[in-house]
C-alpha cells in the first residue's frame, strides 16, 4: 500500500513538472471536495506568479470561490461562459457521463495585467486511493498565436484589396490607354509608355489616304468606319507584343518589338495590301490605302528619333500612295537620289522673263519636281498647250514681254485649264490692285518677291497636294454619281420589267421607249431652245420613261392581256392606270422632292393627253402637257405600232410614222412630228437593232 502511494505521488510530480513546463499556468483541483489544493501558478515572461495572492485567496481555497474570483478578470461578455463551463456540479456530472478532458477559450489578463487569451484545459480522474474526482488544470497562451492569425487574416483582406485595387487600375489604363473608336493604343500611350521605349524594333509611321476626303465627301460616319476598318485589318497582321497606336487623327504608329530588318519591308507590305484590299462596311466604294514610313529602331536611340525619320519616309510615300518606304531600302535611296521610283516627277512650267529668277526657283524646286521654263507669256503658254496633262503647277511672273502674267491667265480662262492647274503668281508688285486682279483671274496663291525660299517651297508642295485632293475627291464623287445611276438605272429597269412581265410584253418595250425619248429629246433640243431643259433634265426624262406604265400593275390581268378589242368598260378600267401609276409615285413621300421621282409623276400621269385636249385622264391641252410626258407619249405610240402585241401584228416603221403624221393615234406637238420624221434613219436603224 505505501509503495502504491508513493506511486501515485511520484506520478503527481511529474505530471506537475510537465504541465509547468509546457502550459502559462495550472493548479491542481478537487472537485470532489471543492477544493484547490496549494496555490494556482501563472508563467509570464519565464516567471513563475502565484495568482492566490493576486487573487486575494489564500492556499487551499475552494474552487468554487476561486472560479468565482478569477471571472472577475474575464471581459463581462464571457463571464457567464466561463463560470457555466467551471460549474462545479456541471464538471462532476460531466465526469460521471464519460468526459475526462474539457477544453474551452476566454479573453482573460494575465500576472502583468496584460490581455490574454487563455486555452483552458481540464483533465479529469479518480484517486485511487480517496476515490475523490480530481482535476488538473493548465492554461496556454495563445494571445501571439491569435493576434498572428488576425494579422495574417488583415494582411489576406489587404491582400484581396489591393489585388482588387490592380486589377481597377489595370482595366482603367486599359480605358486610359485605348482610342475607343479603333481600338488601337492612343497618343496618351504613346507619351507615357511607347516614348521611353528602346529597340531594336521596326517603328513605322501609316497614314490613311485621302482621308479628309472621305469625311468631307460621305461625312464622319464613313471616316469612322474607314478608320475602323484600317485598324482592324493592320492588328490582323501583327503579334500580340507589337504595339499599335493612333498617332493623330488619321496616323498610326506601328511599333513591331524585336523585327528582323530583312522583314520589315515585307511587314510593311503585308500591312499596306490588307488596309488596300478591306472593304469599308456600308461604304463599298471607298478604296482604302496607306501611305507608309518605316526605319529600324537601335537598342539604345530614342523612340522620338526613329519616329521622326519614319515620318520623313512617310511623307515621301504619300505623294505616290499605297506605299511603303523603309530606311536604307533601294526605293528610298532611289529618292534619296532624285530618282523616280517608278514614277515621274511632278512637272512645274516656270514663266519668267528674268533668267536669275527663273535659275533661282529652279534651285529651290529641282530636286523633287521637274522643272520647265518660259522666258515670257507667249512661249509659256506654248509649252502648256504642248504639256497640258503632264504640268502640276505654273509659278506666273506678271510684267513680261510679249504677253503678261494676267494675259496668260485670261488665256487659261477661256480654255478652262486654270480649272486643272493651279497657278502661283511671284511679283514684286505687292499692291492691292494687282493682288486682287490675280485672285480674281484665278490664281491659287500671291507671293511677293523678296521670298524666303522655303516659304515658296512649301506653298508648292501644298498647292500641288490640295489640287491633288480636289482630282481625287472630282473622281470619287463621280465615281459615286455612275454607281448611284447605275444602281437607279438597275431598278427602274427591274421595276419596269416587272410590269411588261405582268402585261405579257416582249421586255423590249422599256428599253425601246427609253431610246426613242432620248432620240428625240436629243433631236429637240438642237432644233429649238423654247423648253429650256437643263442637263439633269435631259437625263431624267429618258431615266423616268420606264416607269410610265407603272399603274398597269393594278390592272386586271384579263383585260391587260385581252387578245382582242377591249370593250368601253374595259377601256375605261384600263385608262385609270395613269393615275394609278401617278398616286403610287405620289406616295414615295421620302422622295417627293426628288426631280427624278417629279419627272416620272408627269410621264406617268400625262403620257396618254394629246396636243388637242383629246387624251386622258386631265383633257390636257398643248403645252400645258409637260413636255417630258409629251416626248415619252410619242415614243410609246410608236414603239406600239412598230411592235407585235397580243392583239395585233406589228406595223412598218413607214406606216406608223404615216399613222402618227395624219392623227391616227391623236394629235401630237408639230415640234415633235418634225423630230420624229427628222429621225426616220435613226429610228430604223435602232428598229433593225
Amino acid at each position: 500500500m505505501e509503495t502504491k502511494e508513493k506511486h501515485m505521488d511520484l506520478n503527481n510530480r511529474f505530471l506537475e513538472e510537465a504541465v509547468f513546463a509546457i502550459a502559462d499556468g495550472y493548479c491542481s483541483i478537487n472537485l470532489t471536495k471543492n477544493l484547490i489544493p496549494g496555490v494556482m501558478h501563472q508563467v509570464v515572461d519565464g516567471v513563475n506568479y502565484d495568482l492566490n495572492k493576486q487573487l486575494g485567496m489564500p492556499e487551499n481555497s475552494s474552487f468554487t470561490e476561486i472560479v468565482a474570483q478569477w471571472a472577475l478578470t474575464i471581459p463581462e461578455e464571457g463571464r457567464k461562459d466561463f463560470l457555466d463551463v467551471l460549474d462545479r456540479e456541471s464538471l462532476l456530472a460531466r465526469y460521471q457521463n464519460g468526459e475526462r478532458h474539457i477544453s474551452f477559450t476566454y479573453w482573460t489578463r494575465t500576472a502583468t495585467y496584460e490581455p490574454m487569451l487563455a486555452e483552458d484545459h481540464l483533465a479529469m480522474f479518480e484517486d485511487e486511493k480517496t476515490g475523490d474526482i480530481l482535476g488538473v488544470n493548465y492554461v496556454l497562451d495563445r494571445t501571439e498565436q491569435y493576434r498572428l492569425k488576425q494579422y495574417k487574416t488583415q494582411l489576406e483582406q489587404k491582400t484581396q484589396k489591393l489585388e482588387a485595387l490592380l486589377e481597377v487600375e489595370k482595366v482603367y489604363n486599359t480605358k486610359l490607354y485605348l482610342d475607343a473608336l479603333t481600338g488601337a493604343y492612343n497618343r496618351r500611350y504613346y507619351e507615357e509608355v511607347v516614348h521611353d521605349f528602346t529597340g531594336p524594333s521596326g517603328v513605322a509611321l501609316m497614314d490613311l489616304d485621302d482621308f479628309k476626303i472621305y469625311n468631307d465627301t460621305y461625312g464622319h460616319q464613313a471616316g469612322d468606319r474607314a478608320l475602323e476598318t484600317a485598324a482592324k485589318a493592320v492588328r490582323a497582321c501583327i503579334r500580340t507584343g507589337d504595339m499599335f497606336i493612333r498617332y493623330g487623327g488619321d496616323e498610326f504608329l506601328l511599333v513591331l518589338v524585336g523585327i528582323p530588318s530583312h522583314f520589315f519591308q515585307a511587314k510593311l507590305d503585308q500591312v499596306r495590301e490588307k488596309v488596300y484590299h478591306a472593304s469599308v462596311p456600308g461604304y463599298a466604294h471607298i478604296q482604302l490605302s496607306m501611305s507608309i514610313g518605316g526605319a529600324m529602331q537601335t537598342l539604345a536611340e530614342p523612340m522620338e528619333a526613329v519616329v521622326c525619320r519614319a515620318d520623313r519616309l512617310m511623307y515621301q510615300a504619300k505623294r505616290h500612295k499605297n506605299k511603303a518606304i523603309v530606311e536604307g531600302s533601294e526605293e528610298e535611296q532611289s529618292l534619296a537620289h532624285g530618282g523616280t521610283s517608278g514614277h515621274e516627277h511632278q512637272k512645274i512650267l516656270i514663266v519668267d522673263d528674268s533668267q536669275l529668277n527663273r535659275e533661282l526657283l529652279a534651285v529651290i524646286l529641282n530636286g523633287d519636281y521637274e522643272i520647265m521654263e518660259a522666258e515670257n507669256g507667249q512661249e509659256g503658254l506654248r509649252i502648256l498647250y504642248e504639256n497640258q496633262k503632264q504640268i502640276a503647277l505654273i509659278l506666273l511672273d506678271i510684267n513680261m514681254p510679249k504677253l503678261d502674267g494676267f494675259g496668260v491667265l485670261k488665256a487659261m480662262n477661256a480654255n478652262h485649264i486654270i480649272e486643272d492647274i493651279p497657278v502661283i503668281m511671284i511679283s514684286s508688285d505687292d499692291s492691292e490692285v494687282v493682288i486682287r486682279e490675280s485672285y480674281e483671274l484665278g490664281a491659287s496663291d500671291y507671293v511677293n518677291r523678296p521670298f524666303d525660299a522655303r516659304i515658296v517651297y512649301r506653298r508648292v508642295a501644298n498647292t500641288i497636294k490640295l489640287y491633288e485632293k480636289q482630282r481625287r475627291l472630282v473622281q470619287l464623287v463621280s465615281r459615286q454619281i455612275r454607281k448611284q445611276e447605275h444602281n437607279t438605272s438597275m431598278l427602274v429597269g427591274v421595276l419596269s420589267q416587272i410590269v411588261e412581265f405582268r402585261n405579257g410584253e416582249s421586255g423590249s418595250h422599256v428599253r425601246n421607249i427609253r431610246r426613242i425619248t432620248e432620240l428625240l429629246l436629243n433631236h429637240l433640243t438642237t432644233i429649238t431652245d423654247k423648253y429650256k431643259l437643263t442637263p439633269e433634265e435631259k437625263e431624267y426624262i429618258p431615266l423616268a420613261s420606264a416607269l410610265h406604265d407603272i399603274g398597269k400593275i393594278a390592272v386586271d390581268e384579263k383585260i391587260l392581256n385581252k387578245p382582242g378589242r377591249l370593250t368601253k368598260e374595259e377601256f375605261e378600267i384600263m385608262k385609270t392606270h395613269s393615275m394609278m401609276g401617278a398616286e403610287m409615285l405620289q406616295k414615295l413621300e421620302n422622295f417627293e422632292k426628288e426631280p427624278l421621282l417629279q419627272t416620272a409623276y408627269e410621264i406617268a400621269r400625262w403620257h396618254h393627253e394629246r396636243w388637242d385636249g383629246s387624251g386622258y385622264p386631265d383633257g390636257l391641252k398643248e403645252d400645258k402637257i409637260p413636255i417630258s410626258a409629251q416626248l415619252v407619249s410619242m415614243a410609246d405610240v410608236y414603239d406600239a405600232l412598230t411592235s407585235e402585241r397580243c392583239y395585233k401584228q406589228a406595223f412598218s416603221h413607214e406606216t406608223a410614222i404615216a399613222m402618227i403624221k395624219n392623227g391616227e393615234c391623236g394629235a401630237f406637238n408639230p415640234l415633235l412630228i418634225q423630230c420624229l420624221t427628222q429621225v426616220e434613219e435613226e429610228l430604223k436603224g435602232k428598229s433593225r437593232k
